[in-house]
């Protein structure tokens, strides 16, 4: 249980879960962290990941930083609409989508809250969604250096040892996140649906980088 500054956090994730429907949600300081540890903790190394040739081009470079090749497939036209499964694990990018119950299971589903575009404008944050107790532990700590959420002089790294990375939302980001959750809300307290979000994105198949 997070303790002191930290529970905002854990409290921001916990009203995600509330409106996503996944059981459990792991908040992170960006969606194409939230991507890497995904594909970390599926240990994709060495297997050939596919994803829509339009997409965020964040995409591929988690891909390769977690050791996987990326093939692309073609979709129709400019855009890319609402969510997709990074084919070959079990990770889905649901950086356009962002409504309730929209958790779909035995996935890690990957939120973003950064840019003008999201339905959840945070300036900056992501999360994963998910329904495995042991990744959302391993998540926890893998986001926070390996750490746990209370202050580190106090911790014990070799609980669950994880050697992490810095990928933690900081809880006054967390603090601002509480707050704005109401307008996903009515005033009677039913929640609200929102469309996914359409955005037109360059052919990342063309380049060489991403081979």
């Amino acid at each position: 249980m997070a303790v002191g500054i930290h529970k905002v956090t854990e409290d921001f994730e916990k009203l995600l879960s509330k409106y996503t429907g996944a059981p459990y949600v792991v908040a992170v300081d960006n969606q194409s962290n939230a991507l890497f540890l995904s594909l970390m903790y599926e240990n994709v190394k060495g297997k050939t990941i596919t994803i829509p040739n339009r997409t965020y081009p964040s995409v591929p470079c988690e891909i390769i930083h977690a050791g996987a090749k990326v093939e692309f497939k073609e979709i129709e036209g400019t855009t890319l609409t609402g969510s997709y499964n990074l084919e070959g694990s079990n990770v889905w990018d649901a950086a356009l989508s962002f409504t309730h119950n929209m958790y779909k299971p035995n996935t890690h589903m990957c939120i973003s809250f950064t840019g003008p575009y999201k339905h959840f404008k945070l300036s900056k944050g992501g999360a994963i969604l998910t329904d495995n107790e042991e990744a959302y532990k391993w998540f926890k700590k893998a986001r926070f250096s390996g750490r746990g959420e209370c202050s580190y002089h106090e911790d014990d790294f070799d609980v669950n040892p994880v050697i992490g990375w810095n990928f933690y939302m900081m809880p006054e980001l967390a603090a601002r996140g509480v707050l704005l959750m109401a307008q996903f809300y009515n005033i009677d307290g039913t929640p609200k649906v929102n469309d996914d979000l359409t955005l037109p994105y360059p052919d990342l198949s063309k380049f060489k980088c991403y081979k």
